[in-house]
């Protein structure tokens, strides 16, 4: 039987490139999101080899029902890439816009908690699986007006190695990866569908790619079972790191 890998926030991006790369690798995918069109076009291309569940995962009671749901020859989840997340704004914290902070958090941390609590027992019981987060290099430190997104990843990033502690007597696996500058519709999201602005993002850099990222969760899925890549940081090759970036 193929593992089972589910990945957060799989319709487009980051998520919908680890769908692609999962599946190709040979396993079965639970990809979960928002947007119905684009999962039921995964469904068609990978067909009996996909199964989507519609939630956003801000809605604890609706994402936690369709986990529940899973039919038994889905259940036994074996690696969570726990990747829906977004970025919103890019004020200067004083004039942050407060449902922004709100659907920040709210994603970025709660989500990524709920799907975590719902998953991972599951893991424990069978002494088996892989949680890979996605996190960001603005994790690492808060860059201008960026405040509330960086924070958000920085308590991912604190979420993850405490997850790592805790399973730590157990086989299971935690990973923590952090991209970089990544060409997605992140920025379109972020200046809320200003595509102008959100083009300026990538202008004089040759910026990562959904695949790349996705490169990586499939590398540490598929490490040996006694290696555990804990945390990777991701950069364009002209990234230095959150606020350093050297265009052309």
């Amino acid at each position: 039987m193929k593992p089972i890998a589910l990945i957060t926030g799989a319709t487009s991006g980051i998520g919908l490139a680890c769908a692609h790369k999962f599946l190709k690798a040979g396993y079965r995918v639970i990809a979960t999101g928002r947007n119905v069109q684009s999962l039921n076009k995964l469904k068609e291309e990978g067909k009996d080899d996909v199964y989507t569940l519609i939630f956003d995962v801000r809605d604890r009671e609706i994402a936690t029902l369709c986990l529940k749901s899973l039919p038994d020859e889905w259940a036994d989840i074996e690696v969570l890439v726990n990747n829906a997340g977004l970025a919103l704004g890019l004020d200067p914290e004083y004039e942050g816009d407060y449902d922004d902070w709100d659907t920040m958090i709210d994603t970025n941390i709660k989500g990524l908690l709920t799907i975590t609590r719902e998953v991972v027992p599951g893991m424990i019981a069978r002494n088996k699986g892989h949680i890979i987060n996605i996190g960001s290099v603005a994790g690492d430190a808060a860059y201008a007006n960026g405040n509330v997104y960086c924070a958000t990843k920085a308590a991912v990033k604190a979420i993850t190695d405490g997850l790592r502690i805790d399973v730590a007597h157990t086989p299971l696996r935690v990973t923590l990866l952090k991209p970089g500058l990544v060409e997605t519709n992140f920025s379109n999201v972020r200046f809320h569908g200003d595509d102008e602005r959100a083009d300026n993002v990538y202008k004089g850099i040759v910026p990562l790619t959904g695949d790349d990222i996705a490169d990586a969760a499939l590398y540490a899925a598929q490490a040996p079972a006694h290696v555990q890549i804990a945390e990777m940081l991701i950069l364009a090759t002209h990234q230095a790191n959150g606020s350093v970036i050297v265009r052309s």
